[in-house]
């Protein structure tokens, strides 16, 4: 068990003005949050990995393994030990509740993050599924030789522990945003979430797929797809999803978009190297 207790988490209601404000420090992280430079560590993709000092990263290195992530891959399932960390390079990962034979999608796992930090708070099962829903590949290391490592090097702790509240943010907020906000709303949310966690504008989703993970009629969800694609937002072709106008998209999403995005930069606010945050 940890002796570092998480800040509450709750969503925020983005009716009022002033959206940014409510997630405090977010406009300057998102000024300020400045992706790591691919020329400076050209073998590492994942974000977590890559703000990683080079001795840091050295003694995880010697623990990782990489996996090559299939579509429909079960990385956890609910009530199952949590045996191993992936660290995302390529693809998504959809985070789930699952229950009573209905599935509740609670956030998008891609470059920025990892699968498997629960044991972090202390936990030793999993209370999520975690499943492969785009293709691609991922580094991952057994919780045993992470808990080693994060002894001698706490860093990598701090570093976890930042990236987790943010998709704590996320899981939370994605529950307000389905009983708050509308059809269109959610979709070019999803959407653009899907976007940046993949870093790419070329999606392989389905409208059946859409339905699903939001909750939504299909009718519906190929309603307002054909809407966008008729004001150029995006562009449908057999089997993919390409977004052509990402602004325009952003303008029309809800913004729990903005807020969830805006606690991923705070994540990367603190330069590599420094201790943790006051």
């Amino acid at each position: 068990m940890t002796d570092r207790v998480p800040a509450v988490i709750e969503g925020r209601d983005c009716s009022q003005d002033g959206l940014l404000e409510q997630l405090p420090g977010t406009r300057a992280a998102l000024q300020r949050a400045v992706p790591v430079p691919p020329a400076k560590r050209p073998f590492v993709k994942n974000v977590i990995l890559a703000r990683l000092s080079i001795q840091q990263l050295s003694a995880v290195g010697e623990c990782l393994e990489p996996v090559v992530l299939k579509e429909r891959m079960l990385l956890q399932e609910p009530k199952r030990p949590v045996e191993h960390v992936y660290f995302i390079e390529r693809g998504l990962v959809s985070l789930r509740v699952v229950a009573a034979g209905s599935m509740l999608e609670t956030a998008v796992i891609g470059y920025r993050g990892a699968v498997g930090t629960s044991f972090l708070w202390g936990g030793h099962l999993s209370t999520h599924q975690s499943v492969v829903v785009f293709p691609g590949s991922a580094h991952r290391i057994r919780v045993e030789d992470l808990r080693r490592v994060m002894k001698v090097h706490p860093e990598v702790r701090d570093h976890l522990f930042e990236y987790v509240q943010a998709l704590t943010f996320q899981c939370v907020q994605t529950g307000l945003c389905g009983v708050r906000h509308h059809r269109e709303q959610r979709l070019a949310s999803w959407l653009c979430l899907a976007s940046e966690a993949m870093d790419a504008r070329v999606l392989p989703v389905t409208h059946d797929y859409l339905s699903s993970v939001l909750g939504l009629r299909r009718a519906g969800v190929t309603e307002t797809l054909l809407r966008f694609e008729e004001q150029g937002l995006i562009r449908k072709m057999r089997g993919v999803l390409q977004i052509d106008d990402p602004k325009s998209l952003e303008d029309r999403a809800c913004c729990c978009h903005k807020l969830v995005s805006g606690a991923y930069a705070m994540s990367l606010v603190r330069p590599l190297g420094e201790g943790p945050a006051s």
